[in-house]
């Protein structure tokens, strides 16, 4: 008899970050941060502006280098050794196979301006992670369709609405095959009547049970996709829980001043 899928809490963790602290200049933007994400886990993390979400985000993979802190991604604590008063990858080797499975996706698409979609969504996979081109393409096709873009393979980004270019962004992301999604603010830079195309997609991604991320502003959509929801403030996670609890029912003061505020 086959034995049954393991619980979320027997997971294997995805992400685990341990007193993640991030300051630029005199400015202390991550104060502290404790935060773990196991496989299936969609963390959505909210809050104001200036709260530190996105610098949280950007440190994941050190595009922002932390002050202080470990980060682990699929168990593997990244190595960091000190440069000034910041911390930076210490083996670029692993740090190259630590992002190899780590798809961000930007607030401003961050697409190739030079290249093709389908270009921009082999060029990773083949010049970096050594895949084959045409099974690059063939995957590639089928995320376009999958996105709703299998008529614009051809296209350069400029020629793109913002909500088709996000669209492709998340394409490029899955396709490095990544264990963990990284999506910071996917929607902030869009029209209004673009938005909903683009949670969609990142909805049905989740469905599929990939790990996420994601910092949004989107509260409904937090609500409806998140598993865990984590609510930064001032750098600090004021207050942490399942969607209902979060939106529900919030403790703290401030919470419950910014849930009033969104709603």
């Amino acid at each position: 008899m086959p034995s049954a899928d393991p619980s979320p809490e027997q997971a294997p963790m995805a992400l685990r970050i341990t007193g993640l602290h991030k300051s630029f200049e005199k400015l202390h933007v991550l104060k502290g941060i404790d935060l773990q994400a196991r496989r299936g886990d969609i963390v959505a993390i909210i809050g104001g502006s200036g709260s530190g979400k996105s610098t949280l985000l950007r440190c994941i993979n050190l595009l922002e280098a932390p002050c202080e802190g470990q980060i682990a991604v699929d168990g593997e604590e990244i190595l960091l050794k000190r440069s000034g008063k910041s911390l930076v990858a210490a083996d670029r080797k692993q740090i190259r196979k630590i992002r190899s499975r780590l798809g961000m996706v930007f607030q401003s698409f961050n697409l190739w301006q030079h290249m093709t979609l389908l270009q921009n969504l082999i060029e990773i996979p083949t010049q970096v992670l050594g895949i084959p081109r045409a099974e690059a393409i063939a995957t590639a096709e089928s995320l376009l369709e999958r996105v709703g873009l299998s008529d614009k393979r051809d296209t350069y980004p400029a020629f793109l609405s913002g909500g088709q270019q996000q669209r492709a962004a998340i394409a490029r992301a899955v396709a490095i095959q990544p264990s963990l999604m990284l999506f910071d603010e996917p929607t902030s830079a869009l029209d209004p009547e673009l938005v909903g195309e683009v949670l969609k997609v990142i909805a049905d991604l989740a469905k599929e049970g990939r790990t996420m991320i994601l910092v949004t502003h989107e509260m409904q959509f937090a609500r409806e996709v998140a598993t865990h929801v984590v609510f930064l403030h001032q750098g600090v996670i004021e207050e942490q829980g399942p969607p209902d609890q979060i939106f529900d029912n919030p403790k703290s003061a401030r919470l419950q001043q910014f849930i009033s505020t969104v709603r």
